[in-house]
């Protein structure tokens, strides 16, 4: 695996893991999201060089662990190629339908028949011993036993609808329900989504009810938490994964439509719609806390009935032996965050929900990771982080720190604005003093270096004498901005413009687009 394709987040949850937690290489692989063999290359590199302590890996940056790993030298990692990635594997399912069906059909004549359409095939042996290994796991229906403490299985049903107050309208809502493994011990609540920040904070108040956190957490292939479902390689959502690490806990998905590998979860949520849904049909509610305090009182009762096969009820044997098996809450609760990959701009700003963050400008055109809270702003370079920021609503403004900014001098001799103005003048004399107007108005010439671009690129689509006639229309009534000319000419009111110059009648805008030096202030 070349250095330059290898994902280190994926590489630390693999080692977190297996060493920290002491998950097997299958476990591992799953939960993280790429396939066993790979976790096995990375848990073989981390042996082979002594990294078998989670506390000191952890402590190591992205480069110092691939560089340990082995990772930075493919060219000395990789050997000879396996002799059998050249050997086609056989149509096991082929082969099997004609065992069954013809009596006279033997495994040798099936492996003649293969080997004259691949002549450098695997040899008999090897040929029988790969069939009878998938055979054996045809039709293999296991009753499941579950360990105290080692998983927990989530999913979704259609809860009960909420009557607007003021409308009268039905709205739908999702009951989620999470349910421990070995006791039963159920947990339920209803969201109007099952989006993302819905799906984080059911799992987040799921592990605050059961006091505690399963080694393993088993949800459905919901898109919102696994992004791409796959028997081998499923791949987790980058915030679904930070909430796993941050509760110590590893995310191994059902089987795509094998509802039997979660049953558990399964006959939770055929309980919860007979003794809470089915309870609460003939209440109207009109709003979610009220629903979900009715919920609670249900599932209350829920948790204290017998069950006639065990005869204890979930609390009982949640207490008895599952509580005391759970992994310990963080101090802290998990605070939800999005992630989302961005480019560092000329003007060394990433944009983010319609708002613009600095990084040093010694990062223009990286590719970067955006980590968003609803306080914080994160940005990471390779694992790690380059800048932060308290997080704006404020859209199509700048935050920027004075640290990431270049040197005058550097920053002039590589995009003077007297460079961008003049390319404005051979537009035309508007479009130039419109963009030195965008540059002045700014407290660095920098921040309006991308409005700046954009009016220039416009010219391609809409020709120098419609932008000429749009630039000069928004020196009349005073908007620098790069949206406005955009507007005009998308709208055509730049053909409104009479040839004499006459004045429009000024259309009063909501917001103002200027920004002067007091507003970074």
């Amino acid at each position: 695996m070349a250095a330059e394709r290898l994902d280190m987040r994926c590489v630390r949850d693999v080692l977190r893991l297996h060493f920290g937690m002491k998950r097997s290489v299958r476990e591992t692989g799953r939960s993280a999201g790429c396939g066993r063999t790979t976790a096995q290359n990375y848990i073989n590199r981390a042996l082979k060089n002594n990294l078998i302590n989670w506390d000191e890996i952890e402590q190591l940056s992205d480069q110092e662990l691939e560089l340990r790993l082995g990772f930075l030298k493919p060219a000395l990692i990789h050997g000879p190629r396996s002799r059998d990635e050249d050997r086609p594997m056989p149509d096991f399912t082929s082969i099997h339908r004609d065992l069954t069906t013809n009596k006279n059909v033997t495994l040798a004549l099936l492996w003649a028949e293969y080997l004259e359409d691949h002549p450098s095939g695997y040899k008999y042996t090897q040929f029988c011993e790969y069939y009878n290994r998938w055979a054996e796991k045809l039709s293999v229906v296991m009753r499941q036993h579950h360990k105290a403490g080692e998983k927990a299985f989530v999913d979704y049903c259609d809860g009960i609808e909420i009557t607007d107050p003021e409308m009268g309208k039905k709205i739908s809502t999702q009951l989620f329900v999470g349910c421990l493994g070995a006791s039963s011990y159920t947990f339920a609540e209803v969201t109007f989504t099952q989006e993302l920040p819905n799906w984080i904070g059911s799992h987040v108040r799921m592990y605050e009810f059961f006091e505690g956190v399963a080694e393993i957490t088993v949800p459905d292939n919901l898109k919102s938490g696994v992004i791409k479902p796959c028997f081998y390689e499923p791949v987790l959502n980058e915030s679904y994964r930070e909430l796993a690490a941050h509760y110590g806990t590893a995310i191994i998905p059902a089987h795509v439509r094998k509802p039997r590998h979660k049953a558990k979860v399964e006959a939770a949520v055929l309980v919860a719609q007979r003794w809470i849904l089915a309870c609460l049909r003939h209440r109207t509610f009109y709003s979610l806390q009220e629903l979900n305090e009715a919920i609670q009182i249900l599932l209350e009762k829920l948790n204290n009935r017998r069950m006639r096969h065990l005869k204890k009820s979930r609390l009982e044997l949640y207490l008895e032996f599952e509580r005391p098996a759970l992994k310990a809450l963080p101090e802290r609760r998990y605070e939800f965050a999005e992630w989302e990959k961005a480019t560092v701009n000329i003007d060394y700003h990433i944009e983010f929900d319609e708002h613009y963050y600095s990084v040093h400008y010694a990062h223009v055109h990286a590719k970067v990771m955006v980590r968003a809270t609803a306080q914080v702003i994160e940005i990471f370079l390779k694992g790690e982080r380059i800048a932060s920021h308290r997080r704006s609503y404020a859209k199509w403004k700048h935050t920027t720190c004075e640290t990431h900014m270049p040197e005058a001098h550097r920053a002039r001799l590589k995009w003077p604005p007297s460079r961008l103005i003049s390319w404005g003048r051979n537009l035309g004399p508007s479009v130039g003093i419109l963009i030195e107007k965008i540059l002045t108005s700014k407290k660095h010439p920098e921040q309006g270096y991308r409005s700046a671009m954009g009016i220039i690129r416009l010219e391609k689509k809409y020709g120098r004498s419609r932008l000429e006639k749009a630039a000069r229309r928004a020196l009349e009534v005073g908007v620098f901005s790069y949206r406005f000319v955009a507007d005009m000419l998308k709208n055509n009111m730049d053909k409104l413009i009479a040839s004499d110059d006459k004045q429009l009648p000024l259309i009063p805008r909501e917001e103002s687009n200027t920004r002067g030096r007091g507003y970074y202030h």
